[in-house]
């Protein structure tokens, strides 16, 4: 993972590239294919500005946990987490399907935090 800027890294994704930012909402990294991969799939589209980045078109991260993570857990514990999102010029607009308290709000996209750098997560489901 190489640095873009203060909020983008760079990151390697077999068959393809990727550029990840930290989401205050779900407080982790979203992972996003920018350039096609050679199986077809979709990519997003960026303008190229790690300062200021505006991708399209939204991201959605869905995730599946359980409260306790032990077995033999109730599935009825399980509950589907959602950080949906447009990022435009630098601003994060969390849609009100979130399930984080950033649901509904719009905040500037953050500084990668020092304190993971070097960290990150896959996520982002283009749809």
């Amino acid at each position: 993972m190489a640095q873009l800027s203060a909020k983008l890294r760079s990151v390697e994704v077999s068959d393809g590239n990727a550029v990840s930012f930290w989401c205050p909402g779900c407080d982790h990294a979203h992972v996003l294919r920018v350039r096609p991969d050679t199986s077809g799939r979709p990519a997003w589209d960026w303008d190229g500005n790690a300062d200021s980045p505006t991708f399209a078109p939204s991201i959605l991260v869905r995730v599946e946990w359980s409260k306790s993570l032990e077995p033999g857990d109730d599935p009825a514990e399980w509950q589907d987490a959602v950080c949906h999102s447009f990022v435009r010029a630098g601003m994060i607009q969390f849609l009100t399907d979130s399930t984080h308290a950033l649901a509904g709000r719009t905040v500037p996209l953050p500084d990668w935090p020092a304190a993971v750098e070097g960290m990150v997560r896959p996520g982002g489901d283009r749809r």
